[in-house]
This record gives structure tokens, sequence and C-alpha cells, in this order.
């Protein structure tokens, strides 16, 4: 955003956008613009990613006025009028400064502490509300984007208001949270999934059940689906009865040692009430740090495992924090919050995972695992928003940190998102790079299991150089890698390719088919990555585009609303272009870029 902020010390600001808009000092009632189109401009000024020209500005907001640039000028200096000493707004392209101690809602909804953000006047309302602005369709699209991300934020929040709350012993509160969140998003499986847990934890199984029928009916009758492993789970949820006798730290560790090693076994179910017991014992413990290890445990087994448990191991990992912070244990801290971190990167809550990561690195754990997960996830949150420049200097670093310090899988996660950086930012000759080290890397050392991602990404690459042969056999070794482990994001991720693939040789009809299988493959868990159903709609849009299918405007719509709720962005315009410039079948040709690789 193009905000700045003045070293000068005067009164404190607010400023509300949420709801009905208001301009508040500290020393006053406020300020009232006197024209709508300036709460429009300020609005715009705070939110927008880069600074606008003042050339378009005027035709954003003035075209119809008899001389834009001199309404411009009228509401800027409105605008440093109602924000008083210590701000300006000026320059071409137009800068805004804040006074010192300034706060805007929208910016606290979408990157604040819950705490704060949860306490603003107009959560949940629209940006703008009750304000009609003329100005134009560009404007009319803009605000509508904006309202939709805020709307997102919303959500974000106050399901993290409700975690918050529950590891605080807050239940009530927690539960008003959780109405609310899933009141603004019924079809949202985690919202369901912590409201029924919620509600169970509370000790009312009545509004537990009622809230599971309407969740099932709702499921069944919007989506044609059941709810998943997610809500089913939260509904098995019971308060944990009393454990009395205390465990030494001995046995605790042998029971997280245990379950842990039955998760990795394929034991998901005993695995995880080893680990669930582990936490009742250790909360018998004065030990906090025994009491955050074990959580941690607990919520790496549910978040890392394919069950769609994202939701329970939230719930473990904030009490972890609360604990941790309480404590002031920083490195557990820092482990605790990398977890937030990747779980809000899954679910495209970009600004959250933001926030988590960037206070990860900031706080420089010993560790080194550690912070070689914070900056590989914050790398790839920033390249998800299309953020490319910035995700390559965060990832490189990713990459040296877990080289120094021998973590094969870390690496491997940081090239293959520096090779789909290269992907999608049309550097096919760094996505080869990266991708290359990334699959030699898994084959050394036996990471196998982590190896479908960077060979359908390697894939996808392999067409975009024209070499259909050669893709067509590194996406299918990756499906059916990506089958046999049941990972729904490597899955989705492979049949994409194979349906890009699959328009490349005129098997048009099959492309759209395994693009439609590809999404349902991705999001059949609620812990799903966002960002591949929205590259896998960018296909499904290019590729309907392209052959005239009557559901493209659906698609784009989806995918349209999908950015315009996360911030995604830089789906890869690269590729779509290297498919179009293929020979057509009959005509094509092999280019090997890697023999060596099987």
């Amino acid at each position: 955003m193009s905000v700045e902020r003045s070293g000068r010390r005067t009164d404190g600001v607010s400023i509300q956008l949420l709801g009905r808009p208001a301009l508040r000092h500290a020393a006053d009632e406020g300020y009232r613009f006197r024209s709508r189109k300036t709460w429009a401009l300020l609005t715009y000024l705070l939110l927008v990613e880069r600074r606008p020209t003042r050339t378009e500005l005027a035709a954003l907001l003035f075209a119809d006025a008899n001389d834009p640039l001199r309404a411009l000028r009228w509401c800027l200096a409105e605008i440093r009028r109602g924000l008083g000493k210590g701000a300006a707004v000026d320059g071409d392209p137009v800068a805004l400064r804040l006074p010192p101690a300034t706060t805007v809602d929208a910016h606290l909804l979408a990157s604040g502490d819950w705490v704060a953000a949860a306490d603003l006047a107009g959560l949940g309302s629209d940006l703008l509300d009750g304000i009609a602005v003329r100005a134009g369709e560009q404007f009319d699209t803009w605000l509508l984007s904006a309202r939709r991300h805020l709307a997102a934020a919303t959500e974000s929040v106050l399901h993290e208001a409700a975690l918050g709350s529950m590891a605080r012993g807050e239940q009530t509160r927690a539960i008003g949270f959780a109405v609310r969140a899933t009141a603004m998003n019924p079809l949202d499986e985690n919202h369901q999934a912590l409201l029924i847990r919620l509600y169970r934890l509370a000790g009312d199984d009545g509004a537990a059940d009622r809230q599971f029928r309407s969740c099932r009916a709702l499921f069944e009758r919007e989506l044609g689906t059941a709810p998943g492993p997610a809500v089913l789970a939260a509904l098995r949820v019971r308060r944990p009865a009393p454990l009395r006798a205390v465990a030494d730290a001995d046995a605790i560790g042998a029971m997280l040692e245990a379950g842990a090693a039955a998760v990795c076994a394929g034991a998901m179910e005993t695995g995880v009430r080893g680990l669930e017991a582990a936490v009742v014992m250790a909360d018998n413990s004065p030990d906090a740090d025994l009491r955050v290890r074990s959580r941690v445990a607990l919520a790496e087994a549910l978040i890392h495992s394919l069950g769609g448990f994202d939701e329970e191991g939230l719930a473990a990992l904030h009490e972890a924090d609360e604990i941790a912070r309480s404590a002031g244990l920083s490195d557990a801290v820092a482990k605790v919050r990398s977890e937030l971190g990747y779980v809000d990167f899954l679910r495209a809550r970009y600004d959250r995972a933001e926030r988590w990561l960037t206070d990860v690195v900031a706080r420089t754990p010993e560790s080194t695992a550690i912070t070689a997960k914070a900056l590989n996830y914050l790398g790839s949150v920033h390249s998800d928003r299309g953020e490319f420049e910035v995700a390559v200097g965060i990832l490189e670093e990713a990459v040296e940190t877990a080289r120094t310090a021998a973590l094969p899988s870390a690496e491997m996660y940081g090239l293959s998102m520096l090779g789909r950086v290269g992907l999608l930012s049309g550097d096919l000759q760094r996505g080869e790079s990266a991708l290359v080290r990334a699959i030699r890397l898994a084959e050394q050392d036996r990471c196998l299991s982590l190896l479908p991602w960077p060979q359908a990404l390697y894939g996808e690459l392999q067409l975009a150089r024209g070499n259909v042969d050669g893709a067509d056999r590194t996406l299918r070794q990756a499906f059916a890698r990506a089958c046999l482990l049941g990972d729904p994001c490597w899955e989705g991720m492979a049949a994409r390719g194979l349906a890009l693939v699959a328009e490349a040789e005129g098997r048009i009809t099959q492309a759209f088919e395994l693009l439609a299988d590809a999404r349902v493959r991705g999001s059949r868990l609620a812990d799903a990555y966002v960002w591949l159903d929205a590259y896998v709609l960018d296909a499904l849009s290019s590729l309907g585009r392209r052959h005239g299918h009557p559901d493209t405007e659906i698609w784009s719509g989806q995918l349209s609303n999908l950015m315009a709720r996360t911030g995604i962005r830089g789906l890869g315009g690269s590729i779509e272009a290297g498919v179009a410039a293929l020979p057509g079948p009959g005509e094509r040709h092999q280019i090997d870029l890697l023999p060596s690789l099987n």
C-alpha cells in the first residue's frame, strides 16, 4: 500500500473504513469530509498496492468532472486537512504519509493482532458501507475486489479469534467468534468443524449435534457431498477427563516418540491417541516446555498427515503458542508460529501467514531448521501473491540455510518453490535449474515421498519448452507417485499438467475432463492448498476460451472471486503461451532437457 508515516509527534488519528467511514483525532470527535469521493480517494490510497499517478487517479474517480485534475487536487487537499498535522499527500505518483500513531481498521484487520482486530467496531461490515460513490466502472470493480478481500480477512480473524479465545479458556467468547465466521461462510468446512468442536468442549452436545445436522444438510444440498473428516472428527471430540497421575518427563517423552512413530508408520488413529494422552499427562506437569512440545508433536502429526485434520492441529498450536508466550520460550514460540504460518499459507490467508512467519524470522531462533522452514513458507507466500522478485530472495536464503545445515527436505522444498517461480514468471532457465536440483536431491537422499511436487512442476516446464513427450512421461510419473502417497495437492497438480499435455496432443475433451478431475482431487480435504484450485481454474478458463467451452464464464468468475478474496496473482501466462505455440498433433518435436533423471 502506498502509505508512509511521518516522524513528527502529534495526536493519534483513527481511520475507520469498515462500515460507515469515520476519521477521528484523539483530541476531538472527528473530521467530516465534504465529499464522498474524498473517502473513496483516501480508501484507495490506503489500500492500493502501488503509488498511483495523478492521471490514473483523475481517470479513476473524476472522469465526469469538467476538470478532473482540479477535482483531484481539491480532494487531496481535503484529505490533508482531515488528517491534520504530520500528514502529507503529494507527489506524482501520489504518496500518502500518515501522522504517527495512526490506526487504520482495514490494516489491522489484514495483518494486525487478532485481539485488536476482533474488537474493531466495523468488523463484519463492508468497506465504505453506506457510501455510494459514482466514479465509474473501473473504481466499482476495484471496490468490489477490495470488499471481497477484506471479507475473507474478516473470516480469517474471526476464525483465529475463536481458536485464540479457546486457547485462553474463554469458551463462550470463542463460540461467539466461531458462530460469526460460520455465518459469513457456512460452506467452509473448517468453520463448521471449529464450531462443532467448541460446542463439544463446552459440554453442549445438543448444540454440537444440531450444528452437525445443519452442516450435513447444507453440504448435501449445495455441494452434493457429505461433510469431510474434519467435521466428523470435531463431532467425536469430548472434554478430556482429568488425569490425577503425574508422569515424569521421560515417560511423556517416550509417549511422544511412540505416537510420532505410529503416525509415520501409517497408524494415524493409534498415534494421535497416544499424542493426545501425552498432552493430557504433560498438563499435570509444571514444565511449560513439555506442555508445548507435546502439543506441537500432536499438531505436526495432524497437520502434516493426509487426513484433513488441520483444524485439530490448529487448536493444539494456539494452545502451545499461549503457553510458550506466557513462559517466555522464544524458540518454542518460533516453532509454533512457523506451523501456524504454514496452515494460513495453505488456506491462502496470506496476510495472516506473513505476520506469523515474519515474526519467526525476526526472532532468529537457535534452530536452523525452524529458520529454514519459516523462510521457505514466507517465500512461498510471496510467490503465491505473484511477488516473484521478493520470493526469489527469500527462497534463495532458505535454500542456502537448509543446505548449510544439511536439511535436504527443506532444501528440496525451497528449490521446488524457486522452480515454480521460474515457471510462472517465464524465466524457464531459472526454473529448470532449480527443479533439476530438487529432483536430484530427492533421488540422492531417498526423499521419494516429496518427489511428486518438483516432478509435476518440471513436467509443466518441459511442456512450456515444447517437449510434449518428456512432459507426458514426467507428469505420469508424478501422478502415479502422488496417487500412491494419497496426496491430494500433488495429485491435482500432476493432473493439471496432464490436461495440458492432452490439449497439446489434440485430446481436447479429455483435457477438460482431466482438469475437472484435478479440481476434485486437489480440494477433496478441508486442508487443501487453495492456490492449486486457482491454478487449475486458470487452466480451465484459458482452455475454455481457446476452445469455446460454454462454462468458461463460470470458471473465469470463480477464479476472479478467488483471486480477489485471497490476493493470489501471477498464475503463469507464460505456460499458456508456451502450450498455444506447440506444434499440432502429428507435428510434435521433442527436446530432451534432462535425460539422466530416470
